[in-house]
């Protein structure tokens, strides 16, 4: 991807998805991302119904470079796509809200 070339909802939605995923794999960096959202393990499956679930988990994300790093490089993905995903999320509407 090309700097500068903002992502598409789809693509900034599936980005997020995958950050869940990597997150979710480790019991140590699921801990602190439930930790610090105050998220219970039983209400995370309804908590990633809500529209800004998946802006939180890249905000979690670019908040700690160790693990924005650990993710992009496991992801195959530049760390600034991170931050153009989440700047597509924060604008607007998820595609699965729009009729």
């Amino acid at each position: 991807m090309k700097l500068g070339t903002p992502l598409t909802q789809s693509a900034a939605e599936g980005l997020a998805i995958q950050a869940l995923t990597f997150i979710a794999g480790e019991p140590e960096r699921l801990g602190r991302f439930l930790a610090v959202t105050g998220i219970a393990p039983a209400e995370i499956r309804l908590a990633a119904r809500e529209p800004g679930f998946l802006v939180g988990v890249l905000e979690h994300l670019a908040a700690n470079e160790r693990l924005l790093t650990a993710f992009a490089a496991d992801a195959g993905v530049d760390p600034a796509d991170i931050g153009k995903a989440l700047a597509t999320l924060s604008s607007g509407a998820w595609e699965r809200d729009n009729p």
